[in-house]
């Protein structure tokens, strides 16, 4: 199975006592690089989401670069080329989906270039809205 994991199981692997810790870790360590994949715009994501968060759950630059390594170390990173953008954006564009949802819309395009069978995310709804074939891979962790 060729797994997808979404930048809220990212975040919740990093910190051990977020709620959906366990069964993120799992996924993240499951698998193998040659069968779980992120999206390259989830990596951005994490930094600045772990170096964003409030005091006492910020985390230094240095510290998000070293689980970021582990991203890389333990799962492929997706890439899409300029068409690919586009064609996802006029994509979304035509199915109405605005503002942030975007960026799930990227993510998701992502998964379905890596042929993922499941997209594992903690935010099924901005993923179940895209299209019926994302939403039928859409699992929580």
């Amino acid at each position: 199975m060729r797994a997808f994991l979404d930048t809220s199981v990212l975040i919740a692997t990093f910190y051990s006592d977020h709620v959906h810790h366990s069964a993120s870790l799992d996924l993240f360590l499951r698998f193998g690089k040659d069968k779980a994949c992120c999206g390259a715009h989830s990596l951005a994501e994490v930094y600045g989401t772990l170096t964003g968060m409030p005091p006492p759950r910020r985390v230094g630059g240095a510290e998000a670069l070293l689980f970021l390594d582990d991203v890389q170390a333990n799962l492929s990173v997706v890439t899409l080329t300029d068409l690919e953008y586009v064609e996802a954006i006029r994509s979304s564009a035509s199915q109405s989906v605005f503002g942030g949802g975007i960026y799930d819309a990227l993510l998701a395009q992502c998964a379905l270039k890596a042929k993922a069978e499941a997209i594992y995310t903690l935010n099924a709804k901005h993923f179940v809205r895209l299209s019926p074939k994302i939403a039928s891979l859409v699992r929580p962790p």
